[in-house]
């Protein structure tokens, strides 16, 4: 294989990979992103907590969404209201997309034990996951896309669903202002009618609940390490 690339070949790779960079949340297009949407009830209560899937290089969302199931363009909650964006150099892959394969080649079994792209990492990490029970506290969407972190190399791998809560809640961008409003006006809502007709009563049950659910993954990925799924 001739290593001198074309110069013409690698501006034409170049402009495309740009393009299919760009996000565009009118379309739930979101390349090379992790993204994040709000849980009903769990996000009222604790808004840091809430659903996450990852992106293919087209910008199409897969999230693992129920037992043996990952939906593909169809976020399981609705819109996404929080993204990150991964650089590809930060991660093992090529640095460029796989511009020639089909949506059927998508879904297909692979032999190779490289990973090439970012799609074959995603794919690799989809196909496992039809095979999995889905369960929220031991195996979950964070699940999921922890381990197409670790596939992909991201900074080194070694991500679990802690650390990867922590990236999304410190490191994402809000889509929209309408997005940070659809996020904490119901935890707004919630906690102000519990203080007004429970009070003390009402943040003492709060703070139990935050803190049962926060410590069970943090005790999950610590201490019993394969209690939680990746």
């Amino acid at each position: 294989m001739d290593l001198n690339a074309d110069p013409e070949d690698q501006m034409m790779i170049e402009r495309s990979v740009s393009q299919t960079m760009q996000i565009d949340p009118r379309r739930a297009r979101f390349p090379c992103c992790i993204v994040w949407t709000p849980l009903p009830v769990i996000s009222w209560l604790v808004p840091f907590i809430g659903h996450i899937g990852i992106c293919r290089e087209d910008g199409v969302i897969l999230d693992f969404a129920g037992p043996n199931f990952v939906c593909v363009d169809n976020f399981a909650f609705g819109a996404a209201t929080r993204y990150i964006q991964i650089s590809k150099e930060k991660c093992c892959i090529s640095p460029y997309p796989s511009l020639y394969r089909s949506e059927n080649q998508y879904g297909e079994d692979e032999t190779e034990t490289n990973i090439l792209t970012w799609d074959d990492a995603l794919r690799k990490s989809t196909q496992e996951f039809q095979n999995r029970s889905y369960s929220l506290f031991t195996c979950n969407c964070h699940s999921f896309v922890a381990n197409n972190l670790n596939r992909l190399g991201f900074y080194g791998g070694g991500w679990n669903v802690v650390n990867l809560a922590a990236l999304i809640f410190l490191k994402s961008r809000w889509v929209s202002t309408t997005s940070i409003i659809k996020s904490f006006l119901p935890f707004v809502a919630v906690s102000g009618v519990g203080l007004f007709i429970g009070g003390l009563t009402f943040l003492t049950f709060w703070a139990f609940f935050t803190f049962l659910l926060v410590g069970w993954f943090l005790l999950g990925t610590y201490c019993f390490k394969n209690l939680i799924h990746l």
